[in-house]
């Protein structure tokens, strides 16, 4: 039998409200099964209000800095691929 893999799409945000939206909207279109958990550090726009309509995962990580929304990334999320990419859609 063939296991279906279970995906997470990983976006690590910080003021990101103008791209959010299209970064979310391209992983859906592109890995329609994966999950889409976007960790929002801080931000003072409408970067987790623009996600939270999407319908995604959005979690808070308060402790200021990437490096700590990687290591709370990976500790809080379980899946078997994951895709990491910035909120900011380079």
């Amino acid at each position: 039998m063939n296991k279906k893999i279970n995906i997470a799409v990983l976006i690590p945000c910080f003021n990101e409200e103008i791209t959010i939206g299209k970064v979310i909207d391209d992983f859906k279109k592109e890995l329609p099964d994966a999950i889409i958990y976007v960790f929002d550090n801080n931000s003072t726009d409408n970067t987790a209000k623009v996600a939270m309509g999407k319908n995604v995962i959005v979690i808070k990580e308060k402790k200021q800095g990437k490096g700590h929304v990687m290591v709370s990334m990976f500790r809080q999320v379980e899946a078997d691929l994951y895709v990491l990419v910035d909120g900011d859609d380079t």
